[in-house]
């Protein structure tokens, strides 16, 4: 399961113009994956403005991707504060609260991002993986459900609802949502690795060793350790 993060590039009203600048040069350093002069970039047009809610919300997001989501929440805290009608805000803050494994708060946070912004499909998908791990796996099933309906050919959402399927113990109903997720991305190794366990699940150990074989072409090292116990 999958979680994702919201860099902003907004320029509001009363933010000087050097600081938006500064932003947009600090989103530059980030897309191309150097989040640590990212870091520093946005924390000059802080420095600038201290006001400036996006600036302290994309230092937050290039302190998730460096795993520091203590110093991510702080950063997501502020902009809640100086913008409290922020969605992006709430939304990148239930991932890092995720990716601390405190998922009644994500979800909370989740929450306030979908009464903000009820027509984003990705709040519903990583609701639901929250709802997941916490085993509510009939009210993760409903958030995915709602993502796909926002995003039909959302391939993670209907991987994430396999999952939950087959916690559920419907394999037969995980397998058609791997279906639809390898149909949306045929390079989705992880939807043919869990295809393939819910087949084991039903005996087809055959098709099952196909989906594994798949994976493994696809550059998913434990796939090869699956075949190796069950593919013999």
């Amino acid at each position: 399961m999958f979680l994702w993060l919201l860099f902003l590039i907004s320029a509001v009203a009363g933010y000087s113009i050097s600081s938006i600048k500064i932003n947009f040069n600090g989103l530059d350093k980030a897309h191309s994956g150097d989040h640590h002069g990212a870091i520093e970039v946005y924390s000059r047009a802080i420095e600038l403005n201290p006001q400036y809610a996006d600036a302290y919300i994309n230092r937050g997001v290039s302190r998730a991707r460096l795993g520091d989501h203590r110093g991510a929440i702080q950063d997501y805290n502020i902009a809640i504060e100086l913008r409290s009608e922020n969605a992006d805000a709430y939304f990148n803050r239930g991932v890092s609260k995720n990716q601390q494994r405190d998922y009644r708060a994500a979800i909370q946070d989740f929450n306030s991002a979908i009464e903000l912004k009820p027509q984003d499909a990705m709040a519903f998908l990583n609701r639901g993986t929250s709802k997941n791990e916490l085993g509510d796996y009939r009210g993760a099933i409903q958030d995915f459900n709602r993502a796909i309906e926002l995003e039909p050919e959302y391939a993670i959402a209907f991987y994430n609802r396999g999952v939950s399927k087959a916690l559920l113990g419907d394999e037969r109903g995980a397998i058609q949502d791997y279906d639809k997720a390898i149909a949306i991305d045929p390079r989705y190794a992880d939807a043919y690795i869990n295809r393939g366990l819910s087949k084991l699940s039903l005996d087809n150990l055959d098709s099952g060793c196909l989906d594994f074989s798949k994976a493994g072409e696809l550059g998913d090292d434990e796939a090869y350790e699956i075949i190796g116990i069950y593919c013999r």
